[in-house]
């Protein structure tokens, strides 16, 4: 049967997991922030993660055999560097199974001397996944895109007909977090932790982590308060000590303010705030942080400064567990996970950096925070 075409924007498929789809030549680029919050933050990171699409998916009904997407993805390459970093993978679910995966086509490449140089485009062109043999007969489809690589959605090209999904009754969970909740080096856009908790859970996930860029910002607050949400969690504190955004004077009520503005639109959903996983070179002593010359990241901060209102990990997990207790005496719906609990000091051997988890260990903390979230007892199990 010959392929037909289906708008990506106006028409039966949905974008998940992002909250803005800017318009450019090729195309639409999911972004998982509102357009209004741009004007609002000037380090380009912060756009830069926005752009990323973890947890972003199209989400539509088809009883096609094959399917084509074609993207225009963005990768860098570090001068010096043999070949661009790699783009991730499309992945591919079918009733909620995974189907089919294909690494991302090469598009643009950043060209960069290090990583706060100047850049240069390489421009590419749009490339085309294909996934044949579905199954017959009319089936849920999801595309996740790689986490890792922002993504612009260019065409959608099917053998059989693409109709809009039917609701299915599931709970959405928004999530925020550092790049330990974004998942870069995780084996796939379904491999991500909230992704994998997520399927677990039967929840629809919304991934607002920002890589480097968890910094208790208002403007992600005041998206979090206006956004649909049947559940509801922030995983905060490593960004913070690594780049030693507050002392312990302002970090209490920045978490404050933060949690104020949720409830403003969300008074009685659940609220699970999560404290930092174990990350040694941060536990007693302060940020900045560098990189080793073993690869791994190092504390530079004084060992003495947090007797003095400095921020570790240490005083971080002690804080939020004050705050969220102090709370709970007139906010029954909030909850408090030490962020351990996922991943501890028994697997900090699965930290390559010293850092950032594993592929395998962001699919053990999914599980872990499944097992702990969703179960009889969990913060969520009073789920719709």
């Amino acid at each position: 049967m010959a392929m037909r075409e289906y708008p990506l924007v106006g028409g039966p498929v949905e974008v998940r997991g992002a909250l803005d789809l800017e318009e450019t030549p090729a195309g639409v680029m999911p972004r998982r922030l509102p357009a209004w919050t741009k004007e609002q933050y000037q380090d380009p990171s912060v756009y830069g993660g926005t752009v990323m699409p973890s947890g972003v998916r199209l989400v539509f009904r088809t009883d096609a055999r094959a399917l084509e997407f074609e993207v225009l993805t963005s990768t860098g390459q570090l001068d010096g560097d043999p070949r661009p970093r790699p783009t991730g993978m499309l992945e591919l679910t079918v009733d909620g199974a995974l189907f089919g995966r294909l690494r991302a086509p090469l598009g643009h490449v950043v060209r960069m001397a290090g990583p706060r140089a100047a850049q240069r485009l390489i421009p590419g062109k749009p490339g085309t996944a294909r996934f044949a043999g579905l199954p017959a007969g009319m089936k849920n489809v999801e595309l996740w895109l790689p986490q890792q690589t922002p993504t612009e959605l260019v065409a959608l090209r099917a053998d059989g007909e693409v109709l809009a999904p039917l609701p299915d009754g599931r709970p959405v969970w928004v999530h925020h977090g550092s790049s330990i909740s974004h998942c870069l080096d995780a084996d796939g856009p379904t491999g991500t932790w909230p992704v994998v908790a997520a399927s677990l859970g039967g929840v629809e996930v919304t991934n607002l982590s920002q890589p480097g860029n968890d910094m208790l910002d208002p403007y992600v607050a005041r998206t979090i308060r206006d956004l649909p949400a049947d559940l509801i969690s922030l995983k905060t504190g490593v960004n913070i000590v690594g780049l030693t955004t507050f002392r312990l004077r302002t970090f209490g009520p920045a978490v404050h303010g933060f949690l104020d503005t949720i409830r403003d639109g969300h008074p009685d959903t659940p609220l699970l705030v999560i404290s930092p996983v174990s990350c040694p070179a941060l536990e007693t002593r302060p940020g900045p942080t560098a990189m080793g010359p073993d690869g791994k990241i190092t504390a530079l901060g004084d060992p003495a400064d947090p007797a003095r209102g400095a921020l570790s990990l240490r005083v971080v997990r002690d804080e939020l567990a004050r705050i969220v207790a102090l709370r709970q005496t007139h906010d029954p719906h909030l909850y408090h996970l030490d962020g351990r609990e996922l991943l501890g000091p028994a697997d900090v051997d699965d930290l390559p950096d010293g850092l950032h988890p594993s592929a395998a260990a962001y699919r053990r903390m999914g599980e872990r925070f499944a097992a702990h979230a969703f179960a009889d007892e969990g913060p969520f199990r009073a789920r719709p």
